[in-house]
């Protein structure tokens, strides 16, 4: 039917616990977190702007589940994933996703990177996160390269259309390239594009690396963010652990 207008008056401080509520049983992770800030956002705007005198969302929060829900590789997934070749299997999308694995880049923002953004003397790769831009200080994210990273980027050919270094096909369809290569590799785990970058991050704080630095190159704006995968990191040896 007609979606009925709601007098700003309804908007109490029982309705927001009760959205509140919605949001933690109908979102997971940081999505949660999001969808309540931009909403609070709107409600500072209208009291801005006179039409509202009374925050209703004050000292309401919402409890966010910050553990991961992406299937994240081992070393050991990760060396028999890109060991495993199909027929018909999309060269551009290993490449991407390899890309994603060793650095963290999200896959929207290697649709944004051109071989301009990347300085071949000083092996690195700058950039500005699409996901985050004109909202963060930490838009903008410098990566280095090593030998893998810039062997995967390579340098822009001669008859190339335009100065892109991935071309990747649809999300729905990289999606669907991913869960058959990685059933093709034995690998039981529900894998996304975004499982690469939590991959990345789960491994090199394995290997020792900073949380502070792992949080520079993953472009968060808080350690907050870069939490969840010191948890995943413990969950992951605590199953290690109850395994033997």
């Amino acid at each position: 039917g007609d979606i009925m207008p709601m007098p700003v008056s309804a908007l109490n401080k029982t309705m927001m616990q009760q959205f509140a509520y919605y949001l933690q049983d109908n979102h997971k992770g940081q999505g949660v977190e999001t969808y309540w800030r931009r909403f609070k956002r709107l409600i500072n705007a209208a009291i801005d702007e006179k039409i509202m005198f009374e925050n209703p969302c004050h000292k309401i929060k919402v409890v966010v589940d910050r553990t991961i829900t992406k299937a994240i590789l081992t070393e050991d997934e990760l060396i028999t994933l890109f060991a495993t070749h199909y027929k018909g299997e999309s060269k551009e999308i290993r490449r991407g996703f390899a890309f994603t694995c060793y650095s963290g880049v999200r896959r929207c923002d290697l649709l944004t990177l051109t071989y301009d953004m990347v300085n071949y003397e000083e092996r690195t790769l700058t950039f500005k996160q699409s996901k985050v831009a004109g909202s963060s200080s930490k838009a903008e994210v410098e990566i280095p390269l090593d030998d893998t990273l810039l062997a995967i980027i390579g340098t822009k050919d001669d008859d190339a259309k335009d100065n892109y270094i991935f071309h990747l096909p649809s999300d729905v369809m990289c999606l669907k390239a991913l869960k058959h290569w990685a059933a093709r590799a034995g690998i039981d785990k529900n894998l996304t594009w975004h499982s690469g970058r939590h991959t990345f991050a789960t491994l090199i704080l394995n290997n020792g690396a900073n949380i502070k630095v792992v949080s520079e190159l993953l472009g968060h704006s808080t350690l907050k963010h870069t939490q969840i995968y010191v948890r995943a990191l413990k969950d992951q040896k605590q199953k290690a652990i109850s395994s033997m």
